[in-house]
C-alpha cells in the first residue's frame, strides 16, 4: 500500500536529520540509552523518532549494533490487504523472544516507527509503500542503500520466518518463539478453583446421567455444526485471517462479499459460508431423505424432495467451482 508525503514539514524536518549533534555522543552512550528504553517496553521494542534516528545516524560506523525497524501507519491499520496490526503484532512477538532468550544481549534492537510523526525517516530508508521491515547493519552509512529489507515470504510465516532471516542476516540466534498464552494466571487459578469447587456436583450428575452430553439434541446439534464448520472453509479463514467482507473502493459506504472474476471466489470468508450453508442443508436433506422420506407413501413427495435436494447440491457445487 502506497504512502504519500506531507512535503512541506518534511523538507524541513529531512533536513533536521543531516545536522550533526552539537554535543558528542559516544557509541557506549547510545547503547545505555536504548538498553533504558528497551527495559520500559514490555515487548523490548523501542519507538524510534526523527530525533533517536539522528542520533543513531552520527554514531560512527561500524557501529557495536544492528537493529531491525518496523515501519507503521495508523491510517493503514484498516486495510485488510495489507494486515500491518497482524504484522506488527508477530514483529512484537519476534522481539520479546528475542530479548526473553537473550536478556543481555547488545548486538540487536528493535525498532518501530509511525508514518504520520516521522515522515523525514521513511524518506530516508526510502520506504513508498507498507508493509515494510528493515535490518539495518552495524556498517550502514546510506539507510536507504544499505539496508537489509525483509521480503514478503520472510514475513508471511509469520514471527519464525522473521527469525529465519535476523539469524541469517546476523549470525545471531533468536531462540525459541514464546507466544502469550490465551489466558493469564489469575485467570488460570480463577478457573482451577472454579474447577474445584464444581467437581462434586458434576460427578454426581455424570453417575445420574443428568447432564448435555447425555442429550441427543445436543450431539445433533453439535454435528451439524462440526459439518458446517468443515465444509465452510472456516478453520483456513481463521488461520489465514481471512475477513468476511472487504469494503468496495469505488463505494466505501458498501461491503463486497464476493469478487467477480475467475480463481477469486475464495478469497473472502463470506463465500465459504454461503457454501457452506448449501452443503449443510444438503446434508440435513440427505439425512431425511434415508431416515424419514422412506417411510413416506406418497411418490409424490418423495419426487419433489428429491427434486429440491438435487437442485440444492448442483448450486452449492456450482458455488463450489466458481
Amino acid at each position: 500500500m502506497a504512502i504519500s508525503y506531507n512535503t512541506t514539514s518534511f523538507f524541513f524536518t529531512f533536513l533536521l536529520l543531516l545536522v550533526p549533534e552539537n554535543h558528542p555522543l559516544t557509541s557506549d552512550d547510545l547503547v545505555s540509552e536504548l538498553i533504558i528504553l528497551r527495559s520500559k517496553s514490555p515487548t523490548g521494542v523501542i519507538h524510534l523518532s526523527n530525533k533517536l534516528l539522528r542520533r543513531i545516524l552520527w554514531i560512527p560506523v561500524p557501529r557495536p549494533f544492528s537493529f531491525l525497524i518496523f515501519f507503521d501507519s495508523q491510517k493503514l491499520h484498516s486495510e485488510p490487504e495489507i494486515s500491518l496490526p497482524s504484522r506488527k503484532k508477530e514483529f512484537l512477538i519476534l522481539s520479546s523472544s528475542f530479548h526473553t532468550n537473550n536478556p543481555h544481549n547488545k548486538k540487536l534492537f528493535f525498532f518501530d516507527i509511525v508514518f504520520q510523526e516521522s515522515q523525514a525517516s521513511f524518506a530516508l530508508f526510502g520506504v513508498k509503500s507498507l508493509p515494510y521491515i528493515c535490518l539495518v547493519p552495524p556498517l550502514a552509512t546510506d539507510f536507504k542503500r544499505d539496508s537489509i529489507r525483509m521480503k514478503s515470504s520472510d514475513f508471511s510465516g509469520h514471527a519464525e520466518s522473521m527469525a529465519e532471516f535476523v539469524e541469517a542476516k546476523t549470525k545471531l540466534t533468536v531462540g525459541p518463539i514464546q507466544r502469550p498464552g490465551f489466558i493469564s494466571k489469575k485467570q488460570k487459578i480463577i478457573i482451577i478453583a472454579l474447577g474445584l469447587i464444581l467437581t462434586p456436583f458434576l460427578v454426581k450428575k455424570t453417575v445420574a446421567g443428568n447432564t448435555l452430553l447425555h442429550n441427543k439434541h445436543i450431539w445433533m446439534a453439535g454435528s451439524v455444526f462440526l459439518y458446517f464448520f468443515s465444509v465452510s472453509g472456516t478453520m483456513y479463514n481463521i488461520i489465514n485471517k481471512i475477513p468476511i467482507a472487504v469494503v468496495d473502493r469505488d463505494d466505501p459506504k458498501k461491503l463486497v462479499f464476493f469478487y467477480k472474476g475467475f480463481g477469486m471466489q475464495l478469497e473472502l470468508g463470506g463465500e465459504g459460508f454461503t457454501v457452506g450453508f448449501l452443503y449443510t442443508i444438503f446434508g440435513l436433506l440427505l439425512a431425511f431423505i434415508t431416515h424419514v422420506l422412506v417411510h413416506v407413501k406418497s411418490r409424490n413427495i418423495q419426487r419433489g424432495i428429491c427434486e429440491c435436494g438435487c437442485r440444492l447440491w448442483c448450486c452449492s457445487s456450482f458455488g463450489e467451482a466458481s
